[in-house]
């Protein structure tokens, strides 16, 4: 059976260039095979013949490139191939001018400038709001627990307010300063570093019975902090 034809890509508004791996030749001049050819009246032309031979090709891909290389360019066609499967025409990439082209790129890099140090300012923004809200934090605790060390504090209080880590500090709690919160965090930090909560867990004993084991340790800790206050007054 004789597979049915071509159809002729068309694009309202727009030149279009189809990718070919025909093989065929320019019907003008005879030039080919032709990896880029133009349609005309049903007939191949390569780019020269149908006054093209000037534009460079873009892939597709660069969604902002694309558009403003079609906005600097006074002259632009679109580039299709078949896709026998789905049978139909599908976009490649576009034929612009190479000044064009060239002034596309330079604008998207000034904007791809101004993001990083957008970027960067925000970084810097973020890391002072953080910087505060740890030293926020550790005062609490030490508020809370006076006779915590203040190197102590500032590390429980840095560790629970890390970015994007989900821990007690990032909560809306945790943000409040509330005193669940930052005991939390606290007993947490006692928890791993006072305690062999972390060896028992290695050691295969469940996660509740390791916490049973060590929660008098944990308690002698919280006390002697809490009641240095009291000494002290």
């Amino acid at each position: 059976m004789t597979p049915p034809p071509t159809p002729t890509p068309h694009i309202s508004g727009r030149l279009v260039v189809v990718q070919s791996a025909k093989g065929k030749r320019c019907a003008g001049c005879r030039r080919g095979p032709l990896s880029l050819l133009v349609l005309e009246d049903g007939a191949p032309r390569c780019l020269d013949c149908a006054d093209l031979g000037h534009l460079v090709f873009l892939p597709r891909g660069d969604t902002a490139l694309t558009r403003r290389s079609r906005e600097e360019s006074t002259l632009s066609a679109v580039v299709v191939r078949f896709n026998r499967r789905k049978s139909r025409y599908e976009r490649q990439g576009v034929l612009v001018e190479e000044e064009a082209l060239a002034r596309a790129e330079a604008r998207c890099l000034a904007d791809a400038e101004a993001r990083r140090r957008r970027r960067a300012r925000d970084g810097r923004r973020r890391a002072a709001e953080d910087e505060r809200f740890v030293a926020a934090f550790a005062a609490e605790i030490v508020r809370l627990f006076p006779g915590c060390p203040a190197e102590r504090a500032r590390a429980v209080a840095a560790h629970a307010s890390v970015r994007g880590s989900g821990r007690v500090g990032r909560s809306a709690a945790g943000r409040a300063l509330t005193e669940g919160a930052v005991t939390s965090a606290v007993v947490a930090a006692v928890r791993h570093v006072d305690t062999p909560y972390d060896e028992l867990l290695m050691n295969g004993v469940p996660r509740y019975e390791a916490r049973r084991r060590i929660a008098p340790a944990v308690e002698g800790v919280l006390r002697a902090w809490q009641g240095a206050g009291a000494d002290v007054g």
